[in-house]
């Protein structure tokens, strides 16, 4: 055993005895995590009735939950490193489990929002140690499947949670949307025991480091979604802007300084890394914005109830599933992450610019099915190419950092994206009626229907304008990958899999630790 700047040690995990066991536990972590970011949005309508909420206050029954996510991810990374992956894993269940309960159970608006908070935080711990999981119980060519997998779960989870939020608050109560987590995180809390943790690298966590990049992710992350809601001129979100800048300012200062680093910044300084971060940043703004408008532009525009806008998501939903479970992993051995990512953003791009031609006469089958289908695919196929590019040539000890460096890029990014989208959309349906929103809900309760579809045209421009923008965010995204993104990466990070399993199969215990 040698002594660095860590202390590695031996766990008491052999080795992977049931692999297909610990990979549907890790997909499993995943779908859990992603669900949770999607499925309350169906039910926010029948949430807002239950408890009278207004629409300022409704809003954070979603934002708190990207707030908290967002905020810890790095802690909750840096965490898995240095007690133990799989020891943290259940702890992060165990407090997502706790979050759900009292969240279906909640008696006030209070103790709702509350929960989704919890629930962040639990989220921020289960999913970066799921992902570093990957490099520690699977090598070689298996691990490729498994981020296969992990990456169509991020899709699937998303599309899932608004399948199963509109099923769930037609048939049954929104309180189910938070009580579902339960039985699947008891599942997954007694299946960690087929997972392998790794190495334990036993040093000091750096708690000034991770409250500076708690403090400053979280700062940023409420400040856009407060923007979203008060106007980008708001003081209150400047200051939080600045508070945010200075946290991260001194945080990023403190890494090269400190003997443990919460972030090993080697991890942003290779390019193919850092470009794959630039690219998932990019990739939830676009994701979260069209999820958010799309649901929207079916059940204000077009008309469809909850369970209506839950079933036209299926083939959206088969879609991703092609794209991530099967197109990826069958173009991976046979074309380098960085064209794979490069073309599905382009795909993906044109499905979005397909779906801005969309207006207030468009038919289900004759013009939405194809577009999003289009879409679909592209952004399946993306998910797995970079997320191995992501994670390449990174070494054991911060794998769990660099899995949290990625979901925070997604999560900030989707929370930039919404913001930023919202505002351009009620610019421009504000710009054709003035209050389209609040017109739609009095002509539907007064039947006026002129004005009904006047405020219906008046969103479709709005909903139809961010796909554009939406589709220019994937062609970003898609020139930085084509800049940065090495072309091997998946092989690098392969071999570096296979390293750190040889490096682990030859340290022995050394007695009790």
């Amino acid at each position: 055993m040698t002594t660095e700047k860590t202390v590695t040690t031996a766990t008491d995990s052999p080795g992977v005895t049931r692999p297909g066991l610990a990979l549907a536990v890790i997909a499993g972590a995943q779908f859990m995590v992603v669900l949770d970011g999607t499925i309350m949005n169906i039910a926010l309508s029948s949430i807002q009735q239950a408890f009278d909420m207004s629409g300022v206050l409704l809003a954070w029954v979603v934002n708190a939950y990207a707030l908290a996510f967002g905020g810890f991810l790095l802690l909750g990374g840096r965490l898995g490193d240095v007690l133990g992956r799989v020891a943290i894993f259940r702890v992060g269940l165990v407090l997502f489990a706790g979050a759900s309960l009292l969240g279906g159970l909640a008696w006030s608006q209070e103790v709702l929002i509350g929960a989704r908070v919890l629930q962040g935080m639990g989220a921020a711990i289960v999913a970066p140690a799921a992902l570093a999981l990957i490099a520690t119980s699977f090598e070689g060519q298996a691990r490729g499947r498994a981020m296969g997998l992990y990456g169509a779960m991020a899709g699937l989870g998303s599309t899932a949670g608004l399948l199963f939020g509109g099923v769930l608050t037609s048939y049954a109560s929104w309180r189910w949307v938070l009580l579902v987590n339960i039985p699947i995180a008891v599942a997954l809390f007694l299946g960690a025991r087929y997972l392998r943790s790794g190495e334990r690298h036993r040093s000091e966590l750096n708690i000034p480091s991770a409250v500076l990049g708690t403090l400053g992710v979280t700062s940023l992350v409420y400040a856009i979604t407060r923007s979203g809601e008060h106007g980008w001129g708001d003081p209150a979100s400047i200051a939080l802007y600045g508070a945010a800048a200075v946290f991260i300012g001194v945080f990023v200062v403190a890494q090269d300084r400190v003997a443990h680093p919460l972030l090993p910044l080697a991890i942003l300084r290779d390019r193919t890394r850092a470009g794959a971060n630039v690219a998932m940043l990019l990739l939830g703004t676009g994701m979260f914005a069209t999820y958010y408008f799309f649901t929207l532009y079916m059940q204000q525009v077009l008309g469809y109830s909850a369970i209506e806008s839950a079933l036209a998501y299926l083939p959206w939903a088969t879609a991703i599933f092609v794209g991530s479970g099967v197109l990826a992993p069958r173009l991976l051995p046979r074309l380098a992450p960085a064209v794979i990512a490069g073309g599905g953003l382009s795909v993906t791009a044109l499905g979005m610019l397909w779906l801005s031609f969309l207006d207030v006469d468009s038919g289900y089958a004759t013009a939405i099915v194809a577009p999003m289908v289009v879409t679909a695919l592209g952004l399946g196929s993306t998910f797995v190419p970079l997320t191995i590019s992501a994670m390449s040539r990174v070494d054991g000890p911060d794998s769990g950092a660099a899995a949290a460096v990625m979901n925070t890029a997604q999560q900030v990014g989707g929370a930039i994206g919404l913001a930023t989208l919202v505002v351009l959309a009620t610019q421009v349906s504000t710009g054709q009626l003035p209050s389209a929103a609040q017109e739609l809900l009095r002509a539907e309760s007064t039947g006026d229907e002129t004005l009904l579809a006047s405020a219906r045209a008046a969103l479709s421009e709005g909903f139809t304008t961010a796909f554009l923008a939406v589709a220019g965010i994937y062609v970003l995204a898609a020139v930085v990958v084509a800049l940065t993104v090495r072309r091997d990466s998946a092989v690098e990070g392969q071999q570096g899999s296979q390293r750190e399993g040889r490096r682990e199969s030859r340290t022995t215990p050394a007695g009790p630790v």
